[in-house]
């Protein structure tokens, strides 16, 4: 069997948001956001299903699943592969602006309901935290009060996820294990709860037809494309850096020779114009 890469976005939206997939959804929502709440969602409504005319730009480097719940909060589920400078940024205006653009002109504020939103990257968020899921909510700062519970942050970030198949302990471990690879398995392993079978099963590409097919294959070249260029910048970057800091460090020599050797010989050693050592000099 081959099964779709779902850190793609396009493919993670077939998954989970796709006219089927409620109850997949419902599985994966319970064991992230609501692993130890007493409230469990028993129905939702997924806004915008997947649609083979959605994947036929390549454009975008996000696409979202939105679903609303069954106590009407509404949750945004992100797939995001590359690290885009103002990435925090953007997660919390989308929530913020989900948030406020609930109610119309003299509205009461009472009316509106609980936005979540849901970042599952491919990438470290949180250098100082060692947990793949952190969570964030308005609180006061010192003393932990809780503020509100209207918007709320979910990050998952899979290169923090490091066991195996046979080590994965409970759902929670099974759905991080699945979209991180997913795209690597070659069979549906018997352990898995049903609905990530189920899960599995949309993202088996003998399922798929040929346009479905086309588009996840041509979005997988691209953000393969846009990861390489992201490399490519930051080896240059470094490469830079490390002439910038070599120059320094040359620069610092030389002045320690001034009152030891000529402007020429200073050169030589140091490998500096000999027009930087005479302003140096002066």
């Amino acid at each position: 069997m081959n099964f779709l890469d779902v850190k793609t976005d396009y493919a993670f939206k077939k998954v989970f948001g796709s006219e089927g997939s409620k109850e997949i959804l419902m599985s994966f929502l319970n064991a992230l956001v609501y692993e130890n709440a007493k409230y469990k969602i028993k129905d939702l409504v997924i806004v915008d299903p997947y649609n083979i005319p959605m994947i036929k730009g390549v454009k975008d480097t996000f696409v979202d699943v939105k679903a609303v719940l069954d106590d009407d909060t509404k949750v945004i589920i992100e797939m995001q592969i590359l690290n885009h400078k103002g990435f925090e940024k953007r997660v919390l205006y989308n929530a913020a602006k989900n948030y406020s653009i609930q109610l119309n002109k003299n509205e009461d504020y009472h009316l509106l309901n609980p936005v979540i939103a849901l970042s599952i990257v491919d990438f470290i968020m949180f250098e100082e935290s060692q947990s793949v899921v952190n969570k964030f909510k308005l609180i006061e700062k010192e003393q932990f009060i809780n503020y509100n519970d209207d918007i709320e942050l979910v990050f998952v970030e899979l290169p923090k996820f490091k066991k195996d198949i046979d080590e994965l302990e409970n759902i929670k471990e099974q759905w991080i294990y699945f979209v991180q690879n997913a795209g690597s398995l070659e069979y549906i392993p018997n352990n898995f709860d049903e609905t990530i079978k189920q899960a599995l099963q949309n993202a088996n590409e003998a399922n798929l037809n040929k346009d479905e097919l086309e588009a996840q294959h041509k979005r997988k070249e691209f953000i393969s494309i846009q990861k390489l260029a992201v490399l490519k910048a930051d080896e240059e970057g470094f490469e830079k850096g490390m002439e910038k800091g070599m120059q320094e460090k040359s620069i610092e020599i030389a002045k320690n020779l001034l009152d030891v050797l000529d402007d020429e010989t200073i050169s030589l050693k140091t490998g500096l114009a000999v027009a930087l050592i005479r302003e140096l000099r002066n």
